[in-house]
């Protein structure tokens, strides 16, 4: 690709220049160009293919043809959805596919119930206006797993967590203090989160109004109203968690902690326009500078 702009551009300005801000040796562009046709083309296409293959593997084998189009474009290879599509068959790559996901939520409670603020309005203008929460489980062999997190309505990321051997409420208040301490949000931010009592509890209300947080809650036994958290944990178990066996407790916590890493700075998403969290809010703060 790199050569082939090169020839492009050569009427225009010396070969020399080219070379030296494509980073390649002039030598080897006159190679290329002195190589046949066949040979050149196969050596293209290996090298994409190549390049699908390590950005599939690189992102847990989860990017279909539109992510890795968009990636490959990113890198500066001309190929469209349909081309990396066919590649991804070539080399048998197999997206992988989330699993049914079962959601607990301990609603049975005589805690107080806040009303539903956020209302499925999940398109938010700029952090730290509107956090979202839940908790989900993860099975070792020594027995469950709990992980609590928050994230940022408007980038997707998970500002805030904390994983644990049990589901009490000081669990959510742990992702809760991380996510205050990380992001000092001001005052109003409204905070969505299920009918669990964790959240419903006096204890956790407690925190919410130190950090003059407005709560919000789904109604009942409709995940629908707190969808992007719960897509989150889709994503966790199936991308990650569902292809690993944990022995232990700690292995586990470290397969979720790498998988937030993953995700916050380097997994794209289609609702930010294939960019992930983190690169998402640096443009917004440089378009806002």
């Amino acid at each position: 690709m790199k050569y082939g702009f090169i020839r492009e551009q050569q009427k225009t300005y010396p070969v020399t220049v080219l070379c030296r801000v494509m980073q390649v040796s002039t030598s080897a562009y006159y190679a290329w160009c002195n190589s046949p046709p066949d040979d050149d083309k196969k050596h293209q296409d290996q090298q994409l293919a190549d390049s699908v293959r390590q950005i599939f593997t690189d992102n847990k084998q989860c990017f279909g043809s539109r992510r890795l189009a968009d990636r490959l474009q990113k890198q500066g290879l001309a190929v469209g959805r349909f081309k990396t599509r066919r590649i991804m068959q070539e080399l048998k790559l197999k997206v992988r596919y989330p699993k049914r996901f079962k959601v607990t939520t301990d609603s049975n409670h005589s805690e107080a119930i806040s009303p539903n603020r956020l209302d499925r309005q999940f398109k938010v203008a700029q952090p730290n206006q509107v956090w979202t929460t839940d908790i989900t489980y993860v099975w070792t062999l020594q027995g469950w797993l709990y992980v609590a997190v928050v994230i940022d309505l408007f980038s997707r990321q998970v500002v805030g967590w904390a994983i644990d051997d049990h589901m009490r409420t000081s669990l959510c208040v742990q992702a809760l203090q991380m996510a205050f301490w990380r992001r000092k949000p001001p005052p109003g931010l409204l905070h969505h989160s299920d009918r669990g009592s964790q959240y419903a509890s006096r204890e956790y209300r407690q925190h919410l109004a130190v950090m003059k947080m407005e709560q919000s809650m789904s109604r009942k036994g409709n995940c629908w109203d707190n969808s992007p958290t719960e897509r989150f944990f889709r994503s966790l178990k199936h991308e990650q968690l569902n292809y690993e066996k944990f022995k232990t407790q700690e292995a586990a916590k470290l397969s979720v902690i790498d998988y937030l890493a993953f995700y916050n700075g380097r997994r794209s998403h289609s609702t930010l326009g294939y960019q992930s969290p983190i690169e998402f809010e640096r443009k917004f703060s440089r378009d806002a500078a």
